[in-house]
């Protein structure tokens, strides 16, 4: 049972007027004290910064299940009980995005290790080579493979501590065919003996990288555009130097470390440019909504509210669709059956992220399915291109991070 709490007699600490709730009337100071125990200040700022509380039980599965309800229900006026929309399409936006980073650096590292290896260990050359000659140098390129993995500094401890093994077994296996061929064994000293130390390739790797950079430098054409100002095409000028930098250091670093730092450099730099892309887009969207249903007399600001929506289902379509996608995917080699199943429910996310976006503009719109379907159409397509330009621009300011 709720208990009424008297305030009569107390008075404002900041105005002195007297108090009739627990906010004064006159300045709006909470009659409560800032003084609090640290868990309270904690909820607080979690409940400030994500607004997470029980309305996120009552938006969630709507935004999901139900193509067009929240923003009925906002327009309705019915909007205390759910997640304000900008404030639950940002917070999606920063979830989904997060979780496609982890899932391109965990796509980045199989390729890294699984599709173009790193650890590349291949001792075919060494057992089909003719003379000794031949076996030394199949052996050295397998050994330069296996220092340049160890100097990549993107590998698993597990994978580093069978670097040192790997090596010797295929010095034991040259040695062999040496002593096939006619020719003096390795001496044991050398098949027990380490890879070289990192530091000196390293140092070799980044003055050849120096000498790259300033030649990019050299040859690159600084930007220069008649009508923007000086301090703009410099700018621009930098940016097209770093990014070529980091493109160059990618496909033509002999140091593996450079080549992922370089990778990762980039890819972080297109994630930070990606939610202020989509903050732009969606203002646009709502533009593209009120030119479409321009007869429909509604007010900018309501096209804007289907807009944020609309990208918080997307955003919430995106990560689930991502983490269906990873779970499925580390779930396979344990329990096929349940990597297979998550795969359809995947395939079905897919498919319901157009198709409620549709229902959805018909619900809002109350246009006939024909008609709808033609601006959904025409909308799309014309977003498509919108996006497509926003995100290779994005792509641009992110490989000149």
């Amino acid at each position: 049972m709720k208990h009424l709490t008297s305030h009569e007699g107390l008075h404002c600490a900041n105005c002195g007027a007297p108090m009739q709730g627990e906010f004064c009337h006159e300045c709006g100071q909470s009659i409560h004290s800032v003084l609090k125990p640290m868990h309270h200040m904690v909820e607080e700022t979690v409940e400030t910064v994500l607004h997470i509380d029980g309305r996120i039980v009552h938006t969630l599965p709507p935004l999901l299940l139900k193509p067009g309800f929240l923003t009925l229900e906002y327009f309705a006026g019915r909007r205390v009980r759910y997640i304000a929309p900008f404030r639950l399409m940002f917070v999606l936006c920063l979830l989904s995005f997060f979780v496609a980073h982890l899932a391109i650096d965990q796509v980045s590292n199989k390729v890294g290790a699984h599709g173009f290896p790193l650890v590349n260990v291949d001792s075919k050359a060494i057992e089909k080579a003719d003379n000794p000659a031949e076996v030394r140098e199949a052996l050295q390129d397998q050994l330069d493979n296996l220092q340049d993995a160890r100097e990549s500094g993107v590998l698993p401890a597990n994978l580093l501590e069978q670097i040192d093994v790997s090596a010797r077994d295929l010095r034991k296996k040259a040695s062999r065919r040496l002593v096939e061929l006619g020719a003096a064994p390795m001496p044991a000293a050398s098949i027990a003996a380490p890879l070289p130390d990192a530091p000196a390739a390293k140092s070799r790797h980044a003055t050849k990288n120096d000498v790259v950079r300033k030649a990019v430098r050299r040859q690159s054409t600084p930007v220069h555009i008649s009508w923007l100002p000086d301090v703009v095409n410099a700018r621009l000028t930098e940016m097209g130097h770093r990014m070529q930098e980091n493109w160059d250091t990618v496909k033509h670093s002999e140091d593996p470390s450079a080549r992922a730092e370089a990778k990762q450099r980039m890819i972080n730099g297109v994630f930070g440019t990606l939610p202020a892309t989509m903050f732009v887009l969606i203002p646009v969207f709502a533009g593209l909504l009120k030119l479409f249903y321009v007869f429909r007399r509604r007010l900018y600001m309501e096209h804007l509210i289907v807009a944020l929506h609309s990208h918080a289902f997307m955003f919430l379509g995106l990560l689930l669709i991502l983490l269906t996608s990873m779970l499925s995917t580390w779930l396979r080699p344990y329990a096929a059956w349940a990597g297979y199943t998550l795969g359809w429910v995947e395939a079905l996310l897919i498919l319901w992220v157009p198709t409620c976006l549709l229902i959805m503009q018909k619900r809002i719109y109350r246009q006939g399915w024909p008609m709808t379907l033609l601006k959904f159409w025409c909308i799309g397509w014309c977003y498509f291109w919108l996006l497509a330009i926003a995100l290779t621009i994005a792509a641009g300011l992110g490989m000149a991070h």
